[in-house]
């Protein structure tokens, strides 16, 4: 069974080329998780559900002949999606012409689909109880100064790494910034000549990173290694055909992807 629906529909495989050409590349200039979490899969679209355990509780308990597994929930591999039309005159003309098929609005289709699951691993979904890295219960908090002054960035940092490497937490670490604290830091530190974020950077090996879903003034630092925390991969991004509908093309980019944390402790968020 083709679930992309793409053996059914009129376009042509050179176009299904060109497509899925655009959404890779569109998708991967703006995914910031990906660029730190360790993926698991992809899995298959027909995985619907994965365990999740919390690494430092999971156990498993007999009790009157029954043995269950303290510790861990399965939850639902959720669907990011985001449609976009193929107009039919366009693709009329393009044959025609042999000028390329203009896929701006698949790219943004694409664009919108990763900033879906940046929020989602982020902020989480409260209402159907998934849990993002500035959300997860047990993640460890610390009061961010401010960063546009002294060396309160650089500390404030050191301090979250001294405070996970106490707990037996150890890298690699990953810093992701909101766009306004990114670019606070991009200014030289008295007696140094060096930038802040360069300082800070060094830290953590070089993998800062800034993403717009984070909004303004919030900061995460993670400890990433797949023991901590992974990124659970169905299907992977990409663009299933769904209707002709007025003569064109509806499609819809699409992935199936759940943040799995299984330690919250190696989590600092700054608030």
């Amino acid at each position: 069974m083709d679930f992309l629906s793409r053996e059914a529909s009129p376009l042509p495989e050179a176009l299904w080329k060109q497509i899925d050409a655009t959404v890779v590349r569109a998708a991967t200039r703006v995914l910031i998780g990906r660029r730190f979490l360790k993926l698991f899969g992809p899995l298959g679209i027909g995985v619907e559900h994965i365990s999740v355990d919390d690494a430092d509780n999971v156990e498993q308990v007999a009790e009157d002949g029954l043995i269950t597994t303290r510790g861990r929930k399965v939850l639902e591999i959720p669907m990011i999606y985001d449609d976009f039309l193929l107009y039919a005159r366009d693709l009329e003309a393009a044959e025609r012409s042999g000028f390329p098929v203009d896929l701006s609005k698949a790219a943004a289709a694409a664009e919108a689909c990763a900033l879906k699951e940046d929020k989602l691993i982020f902020f989480g979904d409260s209402r159907v109880g998934y849990d993002g890295l500035l959300t997860a219960p047990g993640a460890n908090k610390i009061e961010r100064k401010d960063w546009s002054t002294g060396e309160n960035a650089f500390t404030d940092i050191a301090a979250a790494i001294e405070l996970l490497t106490e707990k037996g937490i150890y890298g690699p670490y990953a810093l992701a910034l909101s766009p306004d604290l990114y670019m606070q830091m991009q200014r030289l530190q008295p007696g140094t000549g060096l930038l802040e974020i360069d300082r800070v950077s060094k830290l953590v090996d070089g993998h800062v990173f800034k993403s717009p879903v984070l909004g303004r003034g919030k900061a995460v630092l993670v400890a990433s290694d797949e023991r901590n925390m992974d990124l659970v991969v169905g299907q992977d991004m990409a663009a299933a055909y769904l209707e002709q509908t007025e003569l064109n093309h509806r499609l819809r980019v699409l992935e199936t992807v759940l943040l799995r944390i299984k330690r919250s402790q190696a989590i600092v968020v700054f608030e």
